[in-house]
């Protein structure tokens, strides 16, 4: 089944058709996520013990159809604020025959965040069964515990601050260089300009393979093929967007493992790339690094980067097209370091002390993951019954953290629906805490936040000091519940002088 777009034209009928078909779409997805089986409660639950108030719904499917109607605005979504409104920050509801308890509490979603590898072990990450079949029963998700954290300090080895610090100069090339590709063309489609631009340079780093080449589309179009079917009915049909979704995996996984082949006949007397480090990671004497784990890292490394980092800038673009006192300082920053530049004998490019200098930068950074939330729902599984705040979460049970609650908590943020990076002056912008959860928490703390962060900064300072740049088709987003640009983000990109600024 293909995305349902809703057009604003039309007749209100195909609205409704295309509204109905869409929540069928993402009930599927739910379908996917949740699992197929029931869960019963525990006998201590059904002896008395007292559940989060809520309501399971409809027999089965439970109240799937509520959770995942569209809705355009940046708030949290109707379903979670009316149950809030009705039960409290914490609730028990039912989605496509799993019981779920929907966490929208700063002390609760940290509890089950941090739990594992943090004392006792009460909750773990969960995926359904076709999920894990098409992100690999080995990559870095499924995996738990200390294997976990040796995998996530594998990925840290190329994508963390470190690495990053020696990375940044060629990040900057590769950017100016599309920048520059984008300004000879009169419209971009911005998302996927951006993700052909980030995966070009991931597979670069991570295979030595060269950019702008056959390989590399080819590759490329694998992961499309795959990024098609991710949220699809999981049926293995020929013509299936799963089935689609399983031959784009299986497409790149077959290039991968003809690069280690090939790389094993010939391999380079030093490391040159990510490849050759897992490799020779592989080699080390008790090793827990298999070659299908790996593998499954390789494939998994270029779609994590391109796809979240794309999605993070298109919607800092929305927010600061739509908000210009921001545009104007942080266009004022960037300008302010290209002048400390001039008359220096140093290399003309970002260095990593002018990128940690950058503090209007992250404060835009934080305030557009703020907003944008573009992880709807954290899972983790209840693996014993644990109480909390009076209440019983049993065994087996799904909760979903709901991040955009705390985000969007006018407790917390002020006026919480306004783009406002100045609120984030004096706070800390570099890392997560019980408030701030837009990469995850705690031990899966998302390994490739700061690659997000660095690669904004360096389009942001390149795009509003050395272009002019509007959105001239689409650009306006709806939650499905996850923000997407249904009619794509169309924008004309132009080079301009030097005294020239962002309008």
């Amino acid at each position: 089944m293909e995305m349902i777009i809703i057009s604003s034209n039309g007749s209100s009928v195909i609205q409704s058709l295309s509204v109905a078909l869409g929540v069928l779409f993402f009930s599927i997805l739910c379908y996917r996520l949740l699992g197929t089986r029931r869960s019963r409660p525990t006998a201590k639950c059904m002896i008395g013990t007292k559940l989060p108030p809520g309501s399971m719904g409809l027999p089965i499917i439970g109240e799937t159809l509520q959770f995942f109607v569209p809705y355009t605005s940046d708030d949290i979504s109707p379903f979670i604020s009316k149950r809030i409104q009705r039960y409290g920050p914490v609730f028990k509801t039912r989605l496509i025959g799993k019981p779920v308890i929907v966490s929208t509490d700063p002390e609760v979603n940290h509890l089950v965040l941090k739990q594992e590898g943090d004392g006792e072990l009460l909750f773990l990450p969960w995926y359904s069964d076709s999920f894990n079949e098409i992100m690999g029963s080995d990559s870095l998700l499924a995996l738990q515990g200390s294997v976990h954290k040796y995998m996530r300090n594998l990925v840290l080895e190329e994508f963390g601050p470190e690495r990053l610090k020696s990375l940044l100069a060629d990040m900057e090339r590769h950017t100016v260089r599309h920048l520059r590709s984008w300004s000879a063309r009169p419209s971009v489609e911005l998302k996927d300009a951006v993700s052909t631009m980030i995966h070009s340079f991931t597979v670069e780093k991570v295979f030595s393979m060269k950019t702008d080449t056959e390989p590399v589309r080819e590759f490329k179009q694998c992961y499309d093929a795959f990024l098609r079917g991710l949220i699809s009915f999981p049926i293995y049909i020929p013509g299936t967007s799963f089935w689609k979704c399983m031959q784009g995996r299986k497409g790149a996984l077959n290039i991968i493992k003809r690069l280690m082949e090939q790389r094993r006949e010939s391999p380079h007397k030093e490391r040159k790339d990510y490849l050759d480090f897992m490799i020779a990671e592989m080699k080390k004497d008790g090793s827990p690094l298999t070659e299908k784990v790996a593998i499954d890292l390789l494939f998994l490394l270029p779609f994590a980067t391109f796809e979240s980092t794309s999605s993070c800038i298109v919607t800092a673009l929305h927010y600061l097209s739509k908000h210009p006192a921001a545009l104007e300082e942080l266009t004022r920053e960037h300008e302010a370091i290209l002048k400390g530049k001039e008359g220096s004998t140093e290399p003309g490019g970002i260095s990593w002390k002018e990128y940690k200098s950058m503090t209007f930068t992250h404060m835009v950074i934080n305030e557009t993951l703020r907003l944008t939330n573009i992880v709807p729902g954290i899972f983790r599984k209840a693996i014993k019954d644990v109480e909390v705040n009076g209440y019983l979460i049993p065994a087996g049970w799904t909760v979903m953290v709901y991040p955009a609650s705390v985000h969007l908590n006018p407790k917390v943020y002020g006026d919480p629906l306004s783009f406002n990076p100045w609120r984030w002056k004096g706070q800390q912008l570099h890392s997560g805490s019980q408030n701030f959860m837009v990469f995850g928490g705690g031990v899966r703390l998302c390994a490739g936040a700061d690659f997000v962060k660095v690669q904004m900064a360096i389009v942001f300072h390149h795009l509003v000091t050395k272009y002019r740049w509007e959105v001239i088709k689409g650009g306006e987003p709806i939650r499905y519940p996850g923000l997407i640009f249904p009619e794509g983000f169309h924008v004309n990109i132009s080079a301009v002088k030097k005294e020239s600024h962002q309008k």
